[in-house]
């Protein structure tokens, strides 16, 4: 969804809230349900085709995981459908909680909670079907690749850091151009944070490939949202806590993130 449509999405949200000041979070704990929330569509890995509520893909499960640390049975989640912008947005909402690759900012908990962190983006390189860069397993195997990147992201950074003179890295006003580089043979291969390269490889490209994760090259770190003052928000956090610490959250990254066609790149 283009920044205009968003933005147009956010004002009709709030006409909406507006309307009902009296509908703030859609149930209580003591109801017994936990309402949760996603975008429209939803996309892998985060939700696999399109249906949070079959546990499958990395957000659905880690949704899963921490509502039965928060003592809810898989019956008791209800999922709903929530546009990005209408839920940083200030006002009341429909959910308990809201996940679809939220990073916490000031300026967003001014108007919402978040979580703290269940994940934190790498940086992954995309190329396409066929190439020399497609078919690399390392690092090494990049030497002299010739590489994309969007302006004032730090993924220019992380090809400087990771690969040095060993290849060329240019510079893009945005994500889209670099795509385009990419399907016309400009660039040999682009990097850009983890959830843009699955957008990428699933919605842009006809014959996308994701070479791998920079794994040591940390971006923005993903939290639930809740509304603003949730109850709710201390218990989640506890839950994500718990689940960083067993390991829960780090075997499921690899499984419906590395599993799913990111391999760390050593």
């Amino acid at each position: 969804m283009s920044r205009t449509s968003r933005a147009v999405a956010a004002v009709a949200a709030g006409a909406a809230a507006l309307l009902a000041l009296s509908a703030c979070s859609a149930a209580a704990p003591d109801e017994g349900k936990l309402i949760v929330a996603t975008g429209e569509p939803a996309y892998a890995p985060w939700v696999i085709d399109n249906k949070p509520e079959s546990g499958e893909g990395f957000e659905s499960a880690v949704t899963y995981a921490v509502a039965e640390e928060m003592g809810y049975a898989p019956e008791d989640v209800e999922w709903v459908r929530t546009p990005f912008e209408a839920a940083i947005a200030p006002g009341p909402k429909d959910f308990d909680l809201n996940i679809q690759q939220f990073s916490a900012t000031k300026e967003r908990e001014n108007a919402v909670d978040f979580s703290t962190p269940y994940y934190v983006t790498t940086q992954a390189i995309v190329a396409t079907e066929g190439t020399d860069a497609a078919k690399a397993k390392t690092i090494k195997d990049l030497d002299g690749t010739v590489f994309g990147v969007a302006s004032g992201t730090t993924s220019f950074q992380a090809a400087e850091k990771v690969f040095g003179d060993a290849a060329e890295v240019q510079v893009f006003n945005n994500l889209d151009d670099v795509v385009a580089a990419l399907q016309n043979g400009t660039i040999d291969a682009l990097i850009t944070d983890l959830p843009g390269a699955f957008f990428v490889r699933d919605a842009q490209l006809d014959n996308g490939v994701i070479v791998g994760q920079l794994a040591d090259e940390a971006g923005d770190e993903f939290a639930f949202l809740l509304p603003k003052g949730s109850e709710l928000t201390p218990k989640v956090s506890k839950a994500v806590d718990t689940l960083r610490e067993n390991g829960t959250l780090d075997k499921l990254a690899a499984e419906w993130i590395a599993d799913q066609g990111a391999p760390v790149l050593k």
